[in-house]
């Protein structure tokens, strides 16, 4: 199917009503952004909009429809984690801004800045989930296709890529709670930043599961409709620009900050483990 070939027959009140929500949230981010000057108010809606659009679309079909249910329920799933994780970093307390909206307005300056937000960090991101997240409006549009042995694979696939971030993101959040404790003490810390666990493998193993888990989301709209190709894949593609497009930013940030980051970088792949390379030693 060509990608201008969007069927806008199924232009109807879940469709229409998630993307007014969409473009009202970016409205009201945007807002907020400028009123306290905090621009990490995209970061706080990030893992609760997907689950939003799901329940407008489950309330739709009555939870009539068992393939939009299972997909409701692993995004659903996705969603405590990922919004329990950004709370425990402090990520919706005042004052809680993911520090690289800093450095992005440092570098950039405020004129320049403000283009960027009032054009990507909120409304654009905001419509990247909302496409990411769009597979669900194909399993809305066809419901012909019975639930079936494809699905459960497909959900187990995403299920072991959210494994994998939980435990990326735990192992993460271990280590700066010891490094935290280690600094308060007044010891010295030999490995500023995490090189063991799932970080021996990949630089962002968080990143790449949850590239792989929205990758595999898609495919429930693919077992609905039979087409391979349909236009709600350009939301994983944005989230994949989205994320090697801050990786930069991020590294850069920690290669100016600790010295043995770029030994890191040289022996260990950003994204996808590469078993046969050469990885970091305990004394990076």
């Amino acid at each position: 199917m060509n990608f201008a070939e969007i069927d806008f027959s199924f232009v109807a009140s879940p469709f229409v009503s998630s993307l007014v929500l969409c473009f009202g949230l970016a409205a009201l981010i945007w807002v907020l952004s400028i009123v306290t000057r905090e621009y990490s108010w995209i970061d706080r809606a990030w893992s609760i909009c997907p689950l939003l659009y799901c329940l407008i679309v489950v309330w739709d079909v009555g939870f009539q429809n068992p393939r939009v249910g299972l997909m409701t329920a692993l995004i659903a799933l996705w969603s405590v984690r990922l919004t329990y994780n950004f709370v425990r970093k402090g990520g919706y307390a005042p004052g809680g801004e993911d520090y690289r909206w800093k450095v992005t307005q440092e570098r950039m300056g405020p004129v320049l800045f403000q283009v960027l937000n009032i054009t990507f960090v909120a409304p654009g991101q905001m419509f990247v989930i909302w496409l990411f997240t769009s597979p669900i409006f194909q399993a809305w549009r066809i419901n012909e296709v019975p639930l079936g042995l494809l699905d459960f694979v497909v959900a187990g696939i995403f299920l072991m890529f959210f494994v994998g971030e939980t435990v990326a993101d735990e192992q993460m959040w271990r280590f700066q709670q010891d490094k935290k404790k280690r600094v308060a003490r007044g010891e010295s810390v030999e490995v500023p930043f995490l090189t063991s666990g799932l970080y021996r493998y990949s630089r962002h193993p968080n990143y790449l599961c949850d590239m792989g888990l929205w990758g595999t989301f898609y495919f429930f709209g693919v077992i609905a409709t039979g087409e391979w190709l349909h236009w709600s894949g350009l939301g994983f593609i944005a989230l994949c620009l989205i994320f090697v497009g801050s990786i930069p930013l991020t590294e850069s940030i920690s290669a100016s900050k600790y010295p043995g980051y770029s030994k890191y970088q040289a022996t260990t792949p950003v994204l996808v483990p590469t078993p046969w390379r050469r990885r970091p030693s305990s004394d990076t």
